[in-house]
């Protein structure tokens, strides 16, 4: 419990029960409006694959017919395992690493700074949040017992 959680249990023992009761649910909605918002994303770039060949060779990812399909894989794919709690971990990092790709490419190729990159650096620290602490048991990750 990180000292934030222990502070507000200590000042208001009473609410402690229902933070305890929501940590779980909140964290899985979470995760699932994450994927789902990267599926809606992904969905354009899964319909056409090779679509972003020309957008990841000019930001130095050749062959772009390699990475573009990585892309929309990355984004609908993962998506999808982020909803249902399936490899999570796997899934959150590399949608994280495509986000971090995304912050460069607003805040220095389009010259757009954090005003342009303030979406993609949010999701890249929800998306490492999965990373880090995985699913919860509310995910097809803890049916199976296993977690990355």
């Amino acid at each position: 419990m990180s000292n934030i959680e222990t502070r507000v249990g200590e000042r208001i023992p009473a609410l402690a029960g229902f933070y305890d009761a929501l940590r779980a649910p909140s964290e899985t909605l979470l995760r699932v409006i994450c994927g789902a918002a990267l599926m809606v994303h992904g969905f354009p770039k899964i319909m056409d694959p090779f679509r972003m060949t020309g957008m990841v060779e000019n930001l130095g990812f050749y062959p772009g017919a390699f990475w573009s399909p990585l892309l929309a894989a990355t984004e609908f794919l993962g998506g999808l395992l982020l909803v249902i709690g399936l490899f999570t971990r796997p899934a959150a990092l590399a949608a994280t690493v495509v986000l971090l790709v995304t912050v460069y490419f607003h805040w220095v190729v389009q010259a757009e700074g954090f005003s342009g990159a303030e979406k993609s650096i949010l999701w890249a620290a929800i998306t490492f949040f999965f990373f880090i602490h995985g699913a919860n048991k509310h995910s097809v990750d803890h049916k199976l017992g296993r977690q990355f």
